[in-house]
């Protein structure tokens, strides 16, 4: 009976001994099939699908704040040429302003003459509305007239230095556009049609630039006189 009893007892202890290897190696591996699970799912679908790993250039982000190269900073052609249109565009400028510049004093005196041209204009017709026969008999007249001629020509001489010209077209010239201004038309049988025929006023030019142009009449057709 008591060697019934010790096999029992042998037989219990293998069998807990078995037990227990059996748990412990069952919680041995529950450790590497959760992290076989993890990296498993940490992979994306396609990556795990092609067989492909990622490498560093892939793995690698761009720099926050980093702007991509652009063809214009890395071409010195490219940079030469805006360049040299930078710096054409600055000729220009400075050679625009000096020659506004050198306008401005050639014609600084231009309202200055503009209006003096009333004054020659009166002197001149003082002279013109004494009859040569009223200045011959008087001799305070014939003085009169002396001295408002020599201011007249004194006048005209002072806008010959400063550039400033008289206009004073010939009679049976033809009409410029340019340079006269018709007022009126009269009949000069004489003349062609379309010439002048009177002169209104002078016209002046300062330099190259028309201050006020010849006021004059045009000869028109005359209707009585056949072709």
């Amino acid at each position: 009976m008591t060697n019934a009893l010790e096999d029992k007892a042998d037989t219990l202890a293998v069998n807990t001994t078995d037990k227990s290897g059996s748990a412990e190696g069952s919680a041995a591996a529950q450790p590497s099939e959760t992290a076989g699970e993890a990296s498993t799912a940490s992979v994306p679908p396609s990556d795990a699908a092609s067989g492909k790993s990622m490498t560093g250039e892939q793995a690698t982000p761009r720099l926050a704040g980093e702007a991509p190269a652009s063809p214009s900073d890395a071409d010195p052609a490219e940079l030469k040429d805006r360049l040299l249109r930078v710096l054409a565009e600055q000729e220009n400028f400075r050679r625009r302003i000096e020659r506004e510049r050198d306008e401005a004093i050639r014609f600084a005196a231009t309202q200055l003459v503009k209006d003096l041209l009333q004054t020659a204009d009166n002197l001149s017709r003082a002279l013109e509305s004494v009859p040569p026969e009223r200045s011959a008999q008087d001799q305070v007249m014939q003085n009169l007239l002396a001295g408002v001629a020599a201011s007249e020509r004194a006048l005209q001489d002072a806008f010959a230095r400063h550039g400033i010209t008289r206009l004073q077209p010939a009679l049976g010239e033809p009409f410029d556009p340019d340079q006269h201004q018709a007022m009126f038309e009269v009949e000069a049988g004489d003349r062609e049609p379309g010439t002048i025929a009177q002169i209104v006023l002078p016209g002046y030019a300062y330099h190259e630039r028309l201050l006020r142009p010849a006021f004059v009449a045009i000869a028109k057709a005359d209707t009585d006189r056949p072709d």
